[in-house]
């Protein structure tokens, strides 16, 4: 079973660009956790260093509908902002959706059909009069190229491989880009409330130095009232 799943901030700030990468990697673990192949297809990075808008991740299993019902659907994260420190808001929503009906390109050499001719233009006399050019078809796509590069017809085909399985996997891309940008225009607007999970924390910062000393504070005045309570 494959399912691809996209991460996204939909139209959220920074924050929610930010929360991204923190539930991408939990993501990743939980995946690796479960046993599930998973492979990074897309990302978009965000406006800021170490964010992300979206991610887009294929996954790979035997099972995978009970993994993805603890994450289709809004992520909630708790926390004050550090990127706008005197912004009042503390919750953060982003999304976790499925791309439906995706069917992955398998490029595979079988599949190729190749027909050699004549070279094309200027090249001299062994050029022009042997098949040494070469036009490999993708049957499954239809898609083809024509490569006549060098004398060699067996040097053509290896060529003719490799800019194939380019052209191929670049329709390939364009095609899920599409795809997702459906699904942007979905959920541009990330649905808040019941989210599927929640996470909470006190900045958004990964390394950020809590400088605060409260809690200090307050475990030396819960010793100190001991103390006098021993004391008496």
């Amino acid at each position: 079973m494959e399912k691809l799943i996209q991460i996204t901030s939909g139209r959220g700030p920074v924050e929610c660009q930010w929360i991204v990468t923190k539930v991408l990697k939990t993501f990743l673990e939980e995946a690796k956790n479960n046993n599930i192949d998973y492979e990074i297809i897309h990302r978009e990075n965000g406006d800021e260093n170490l964010t992300l808008k979206s991610v887009t991740i294929l996954l790979k299993a035997k099972i995978l509908n009970d993994f993805l019902k603890n994450w289709l659907g809004s992520i909630c994260w708790t926390g004050k902002s550090t990127f706008r420190k005197l912004h009042k808001r503390s919750n953060w929503f982003i999304g976790v959706f499925e791309l439906e009906d995706f069917e992955e390109i398998n490029f595979n050499e079988k599949d190729i059909q190749f027909q050699t001719t004549r070279s094309q233009g200027n090249g001299g006399q062994n050029v022009n009069k042997v098949n040494t050019a070469v036009r490999a078809t993708h049957i499954p796509t239809g898609q083809s190229v024509f490569v006549q590069d060098s004398r060699s017809q067996l040097e053509n085909k290896k060529l003719s491989v490799i800019r194939l399985k380019q052209k191929v996997m670049d329709m390939h891309s364009k095609q899920l880009e599409r795809r997702m940008q459906e699904t942007w225009n979905n959920h541009v607007q990330v649905q808040r409330g019941n989210p599927v999970r929640t996470f909470s924390g006190t900045d958004f910062k990964n390394n950020r130095q809590e400088k605060s000393f409260k809690k200090q504070r307050n475990i030396l005045k819960n010793e100190l009232k001991n103390f006098k309570n021993d004391l008496d």
